[in-house]
This record gives C-alpha cells, structure tokens and sequence, in this order.
C-alpha cells in the first residue's frame, strides 16, 4: 500500500512540475544598441542583439549570433497602461550608458534590472 502511495505522490509531483514548465514563456526581441551598453556590469558592444526574457526564472538575456554576452536578474513592475511597441531603457552619464530595463509590446508591465535604480525613457 505504501508503495502505490509513493507512486502516486511521485506522479503528481511531475504533473505539478510539468504544468509549471508548460506556462513558463521566453519572450524575444531584436534590439540595436547605437552604443556601448553596460548591462548587469558587462559591456555590450554596440550593434545588433536579441533581447530574451524567461518569466519563470526572470532572467533577462543579451544574445548575439546564439551566444549569451550579458544577463541580469529583473523584476516587473506595473505599468499605467499597456507598451505600444518595444521599449528600451537605459541610464547615460557622460560616454557610459546601462540598461535599466524592457517593455515588450502589448505589456502592461516593466522588465527592470534588478538593483539599476531610477531610468530615462529611449526607444529602439
């Protein structure tokens, strides 16, 4: 009897983890930096990248020809209404620019990088 238990314990478990995976989503974008960004303290070279979000883990990731060059942890936060189109978010002080954060078209919420402070609008 114990084992039955056990088995149908351990078949609930995975449906329960196989459900979670199944609602989990990377959301993607291509994004031009015009310059060089710094994101989560590691330089972006300026040029052409695709930005992808896991809203199951938060990660957000800088990927170029489908290597990982930079990531950050992030969190959401609402928004007054929903993004017309993608938005990028980054702070500039002098020559250094840091990316603070995302929106991704249709969200009614902000990609922020976790422990980047306030932000400036930009768009590309």
């Amino acid at each position: 009897m114990k084992s039955i238990l056990n088995r149908i314990v351990l078949v609930l478990v995975v449906g329960a983890l196989t459900c979670v995976a199944a609602f989990a989503k990377v959301h993607k974008h291509d994004v031009t930096f015009e310059n060089d960004t710094k994101v989560n303290g590691t330089v972006v070279k300026k040029g052409t990248y695709q930005v992808k979000f896991d809203d199951q883990t938060g990660q957000l990731s800088i990927v170029k020809n489908g290597k990982v060059v930079a990531e950050a942890m992030t969190k959401l936060e609402q928004r007054d209404k929903k993004a017309g189109d993608f938005q990028v978010r980054s702070l500039t002080n002098g020559d250094d620019s840091q990316l603070v954060g995302v929106t991704f078209g249709g969200w009614d919420k902000d990609v922020v990088i976790s422990g980047s402070g306030g932000s400036t609008s930009g768009s590309n």
